[in-house]
């Protein structure tokens, strides 16, 4: 076994745990605020919704247990980490091949458009020399 924990844990993520943490938005909102500042504490977090601690430690939990956050020690506080490589993850898997059909087809439909642009005259020319 490696020493290393990510390399570790992140053959490990799991589609569907990540997917059930991002459909609450709550939690879509912590994972929000962490991206805006890395590194905050339950209280942190907690203040800013209108919910009991014991709340956001429920998401927080579902958030970790998805790979979403780590946490880490520092002295008596728990600070919590947003981790993106399972959202990327997902976006690689899930999202990113079903949209390079879609883009390639509006690239070649646009160079269509303008071949065929180029080889017509300008209509706009026509229609003020016969006005």
């Amino acid at each position: 076994m490696t020493s290393d924990l990510l390399v570790t844990y992140y053959s490990s993520v799991d589609d569907d745990r990540v997917f059930k943490a991002l459909a609450d938005p709550t939690r879509r909102l912590l994972l929000d605020w962490l991206f805006e500042r890395d590194g905050r504490t339950l209280s942190e977090l907690a203040a800013e919704l209108q919910m009991t601690r014991f709340g956001v430690m429920k998401h927080l939990r579902v958030l970790e247990e998805a790979g979403l956050i780590v946490t880490r020690r520092s002295g008596r506080e728990k600070l919590h980490f947003l981790n993106a490589v399972p959202i990327r993850l997902i976006h690689d898997r899930w999202i990113d091949k079903y949209t390079e059909r879609r883009v390639s087809a509006l690239t070649n439909l646009k160079r269509h458009l303008e071949e065929t642009d180029a080889d017509e005259p300008d209509q706009h020319e026509d229609s003020a020399r016969d006005g």
